[in-house]
């Protein structure tokens, strides 16, 4: 059973891809709430806000890595330098193939790096290993 304390935030400006992740939760039954941020500004905004359901509740954060405003390696560096959001487990969601960004992103500290482009049965893979994972990990409890 997913612990009802743990947050998922979908950081993705893409309406499409958005949905998909969305759907693809509904039917894993992957059922701990789902929220997003379109851009890396909007995301540490909700992480930080301090009456929100973000502050002080573990999360995950499915992060794409081409995002307007604030990109996803200019986010990971924003939130590995936060002493209260560095704990935070990031998975990369995204279309990028190129080496230079998985080195970026695993320079970072990642849970993972996945490419959109593995659509269908390898997008149903990705969404279920989320559900085992916060199934059965132990996240750090917050103050």
């Amino acid at each position: 059973m997913i612990s009802p304390n743990l947050r998922v935030l979908l950081v993705e400006d893409d309406d499409i891809d958005a949905e998909a992740v969305k759907r693809g939760f509904a039917k894993a039954g992957v059922a701990c709430p789902l929220y997003r941020a379109t851009n890396g500004i909007q995301a540490l905004a909700m992480l930080r806000k301090k009456d929100g359901d973000f502050q002080n509740v573990p999360y995950v954060v499915l992060l794409d890595l081409k995002l307007p405003q604030m990109n996803g390696p200019e986010f990971l560096a924003a939130i590995r330098a936060d002493e209260e959001l560095r704990k935070s487990v990031v998975f990369v969601l995204t279309t990028s193939n190129d080496p230079k960004d998985k080195l970026t992103a695993y320079s970072h500290c990642v849970a993972g790096y996945i490419t959109k482009s593995n659509a269908g049965v390898e997008f149903r893979n990705l969404i279920q290993l989320l559900g085992t994972y916060a199934e059965i990990n132990e996240f750090p409890i917050c103050a």
